[in-house]
């Protein structure tokens, strides 16, 4: 069962939807988080073209309190950059197959979506140790790219193929790796062995590699 999160908020029934969340389809809030894996070639390229952006130093992993405030700002964002942003392959961008940047010029492939929303939502305040880049692959087996982000009442999903903010579960993508809540340049496999359900439209995938 799908819920648009967008219209319960905008209908001001934020707690009809704490109430009803932990019932979405008997999934857990939290998706399963496993050993530490090889971090994505477009993330340490990126790191090695903006070095100043990836040198932190651990810390301990936080998470957002879920409350209508920060709910209006993500769901604000995160329709901001869906709809500034237009998709363009990397290939088609940059003349490669692989390559994290931010769309400054207002095209981009998933994962530059996903860095401008991380960077925005940094920007407005919220922990980066919520804020987690997420690798999963799409019904064509495909790979993707979207923003975990980690609240007290679940993880929630931002991402350029939905202009809406689902649960983990309700994403529909098979979840391969993300960054570590306590170390962006450390990654962990993610255990989720169910099936793909949801489509990808604008690439051919990410490198998972």
């Amino acid at each position: 069962m799908k819920k648009v999160l967008g219209g319960i908020l905008a209908a001001g029934a934020l707690t009809a939807f704490l109430g009803a969340a932990p019932a979405v389809a008997g999934e857990p809030l939290f998706i399963s988080v496993g050993e530490q894996t090889k971090p994505p070639i477009g993330w340490v390229e990126f790191c090695s073209q903006r070095p100043w952006e990836c040198d932190v130093a651990p810390t301990a992993p936080r998470s957002v309190t879920l409350t209508s405030k920060a709910w209006k700002e993500l769901v604000r964002i995160n329709r901001l950059v869906n709809t500034r942003i237009r998709p363009m392959t990397d290939l088609e961008h940059y003349g490669v197959v692989e390559k994290w940047a931010y769309p400054d010029d207002g095209y981009g492939d998933c994962e530059d979506y996903v860095l401008l929303k991380r960077r925005m939502l940094m920007e407005a305040g919220w922990p980066r140790e919520a804020l987690l880049i997420t690798v999963v692959r799409d019904k064509k087996g495909d790979g993707h790219a979207v923003l975990t982000v980690k609240m007290d009442q679940g993880e929630f999903v931002l991402d350029n193929q939905n202009e809406d903010i689902v649960t983990w579960a309700e994403a529909g993508y098979r979840f391969v790796k993300r960054q570590s809540q306590s170390d962006p340049n450390v990654w962990v496999s993610l255990g989720d062995p169910r099936s793909a359900t949801a489509t990808a439209t604008s690439h051919k995938g990410i490198d998972l590699h």
